[in-house]
């Protein structure tokens, strides 16, 4: 390689690791000084399950409903995977239909961990660079059925289940037990599956 094409390279790798840490300051700023809904309404710290067998959890559960998010606009037929690595780490793949139900799909891999080993009911999950972001179960099924994802924000919140069915009973169960939590569940979307039955 001669000598102009090596400083072109490393000028390009400079200005990747420029924007990779510029992308990292402004989302740290962006987040620490955002008030959430948790500020804004004087609530106490979100509650998760008890505790969580990893083991039944991983598997592919499809999202019933979600707190709209830039990052899945445009996102229906929405499923997450989950499958256990040999380091202790979860690979994660999400993946939708673009618009419409036969629409283009789209994917996004990335990493989730255990950080509240007690009880598996908090985790971390990140899919570009070191930003990791809160992943916390708060409410689960006995036969993992279905859960219910939130953020100590009160900010992010999903609903999943098993099947792209959920009961409407089994919903609306889901929902006095969020508004009970402080989660503004007017706000939720109701993700397009085939089938779906939220009433």
């Amino acid at each position: 390689m001669n000598t102009s094409s090596t400083r072109r390279r490393r000028t390009v790798e400079r200005s990747t690791k420029s924007i990779a840490t510029l992308l990292v300051i402004t989302l740290a700023t962006t987040l620490g000084c955002a008030i959430t809904t948790t500020e804004r309404l004087g609530l106490g710290p979100v509650k998760t399950v008890g505790h969580v067998e990893l083991q039944r959890y991983l598997g592919t559960w499809y999202e019933i409903a979600r707190f709209p998010q830039s990052f899945q606009e445009g996102c229906v037929a929405s499923t997450a995977t989950y499958t256990l690595r040999d380091d202790g780490l979860i690979d994660v793949l999400n993946r939708c239909r673009r618009e419409t139900l036969d629409g283009e799909e789209r994917s996004a891999e990335g990493l989730a961990r255990v950080v509240d080993e007690e009880t598996n009911a908090k985790l971390e999950v990140t899919f570009f660079l070191f930003f990791w972001g809160e992943y916390w179960i708060i409410d689960l099924a006995e036969d993992y059925g279905w859960a219910v994802v939130g953020h100590p924000s009160r900010d992010y919140l999903w609903i999943l289940s098993r099947t792209p069915q959920m009961d409407a009973e089994v919903y609306a169960g889901i929902l006095q037990r969020l508004d009970a939590q402080g989660y503004e569940t007017e706000h939720l979307y109701v993700t397009p599956q085939v089938g779906t039955d939220t009433g």
